[in-house]
């Protein structure tokens, strides 16, 4: 009892950790980008986070050897969620709003419940289809506002988005299946440093203009120190541990919860605007995750199948 108590406890606060912390990571982003190269910033991200929790591991004591299948393994999920996955992210938000880019990523859910249907012939539920029907038309409402569309990369930047969403989303169904090391914290470890030196190798090819931490503005600095931190080892651990103990698509929903928190912050600290049509895209979104995991059944359905309706 006191261990499924634990792991009750865990398991909220590594929900609360995906759904609010990493909603804030997009207003971070989007500060250090407008003064930093996009792959640059995220490769030193990953790269300070990843060595940190390797010597965190140290003093905690825990084993950091794996095996050359593990290795390659933590390699492939640290591309698909971080290397293309975030960093391509971060080059995008140089061209759109911080909330508007976490309410397009919202749709990955809807992404994660169809791959798993085609690549895994998952049934998709009947409520779940009012889900997705939901979170499409939550999409169309969002990506066709005129005002957005007109501005400068917004469409190469929403393109960008929706690609790197496809790598989330397909790295979410990896992971779940994929043989990774036992430890949450050194699989993150493994991810991050792996990806973030990817991104500095990208960077470098790319001949960005590198810059040391002297001359960050404060606020770069702390929204770094605050991605380092708890927007990557805290978050992207639970991240970790979520998807080895509840469903893809349940880990997924932190989507939703995700572009609230960043179009409320970004249009505090950024003043970014909240159009009438986000507001009304947000809903169906939000709307759309209760379909897509309520366990309950529609009662037409239920009538034709001859079962109960649960409550």
């Amino acid at each position: 009892m006191a261990k499924m108590q634990r792991n009750t406890i865990l398991v909220v606060l590594s929900f609360f950790a995906i759904y609010f912390i990493w909603g804030s990571t997009y207003l971070w982003n989007k500060i250090a980008v407008t003064e930093l190269p996009a792959f640059m910033l995220a490769g030193i991200r990953f790269v300070v986070a990843g060595s940190l929790i390797f010597i965190l591991s140290k003093i905690l004591g825990l084993p950091l050897k794996i095996t050359k299948k593990q290795f390659k393994n933590t390699f492939i999920a640290g591309f698909l969620f971080l290397t293309f996955g975030n960093g391509v992210v971060v080059w995008a938000l140089k061209y759109v709003d911080s909330g508007f880019a976490a309410l397009e990523v919202s749709a990955q859910p809807l992404v994660v419940l169809l791959m798993m249907r085609v690549l895994q012939g998952k049934k998709i539920q009947p409520m779940s289809v009012i889900g997705v029907i939901l979170g499409i038309t939550g999409i169309f409402l969002l990506v066709g506002q005129q005002e957005i569309i007109a501005q400068d990369g917004a469409i190469l930047g929403m393109v960008l988005i929706f690609i790197c969403m496809l790598s989330w989303s397909y790295g979410s169904l990896f992971v779940g299946k994929a043989d990774l090391p036992a430890n949450f914290f050194v699989n993150t470890g493994y991810q991050m440093l792996s990806s973030g030196l990817s991104l500095l190798l990208i960077s470098t090819l790319l001949g960005d203009m590198w810059s040391s931490p002297t001359q960050w503005s404060t606020p770069v600095i702390w929204s770094m120190l605050l991605l380092i931190i708890f927007g990557s080892i805290v978050t992207f651990t639970a991240f970790n541990y979520l998807l080895r103990i509840v469903s893809p698509e349940k880990v997924a929903t932190s989507s939703y919860v995700n572009p609230i928190i960043a179009m409320l912050l970004g249009w505090y600290f950024l003043n970014e605007a909240i159009t009438f049509q986000s507001a009304i895209a947000s809903i169906i979104l939000l709307t759309g995750v209760y379909f897509i995991n309520t366990k309950k059944s529609l009662t037409i359905f239920s009538r034709f199948s001859g079962k109960r309706i649960p409550k």
